[in-house]
């Protein structure tokens, strides 16, 4: 691999501080976030250059842009700590998230309901049924000689001894 002259790093350089600025402005390409990668990949510079590196002998060197790496991540944790989130995907992300906790609420409320229903659906079912059974009872006892009586109906369809309320 080939060692970067002078006015090459110069010229990336220059070319990683301006797209620095531009993703901590919040102006984050679409399919991108506000990371190193991102960073790298719109200054048209190797990534790895932001990373230490080792000498042949073992010993650590710095990453020719290791520097503008570090005042990046240093830079985006300042605006994070006063609360500007220069990545609309990070704020998007919170918003869905908020979003779909209370889509679950609903969910545990409407099957909540939908239980409550079922059930009263269930009772009302038996009520019916236990009615049924009771008018066929009733059906059967006056058919057969007993002492139950059929009820003679009223004259013009009122009640002898006045509303039930």
């Amino acid at each position: 691999m080939a060692r970067i002259n002078d006015e090459t790093r110069r010229n990336n350089e220059t070319a990683i501080r301006h797209v620095m600025e531009r993703l901590l402005a919040g102006d984050v390409p679409s399919g991108g976030k506000c990371d190193i990668k991102t960073l790298a990949t719109q200054a048209g510079v190797a990534r790895t250059g932001f990373y230490p590196k080792k000498n042949r002998d073992g010993s650590p060197r710095p990453g020719p842009y290791q520097h503008l790496a570090e005042e990046f991540e240093r830079r985006l944790a300042e605006l994070r700590e006063r609360g500007v989130v220069p990545d609309p995907r990070v704020e998007q992300i919170e918003r869905l998230k908020e979003q779909v906790s209370g889509l679950k609420e609903c969910l545990v409320a409407r099957d909540a309901q939908i239980d409550d229903l079922t059930a009263f659906r269930q009772r009302a079912l038996s009520q019916i049924a236990a009615q049924r059974m009771e008018i066929e009872r009733l059906r059967e006892a006056l058919a057969t000689p007993s002492n139950v009586r059929a009820l003679v109906p009223t004259r013009g369809g009122k009640v002898p001894f006045g509303p039930c309320s």
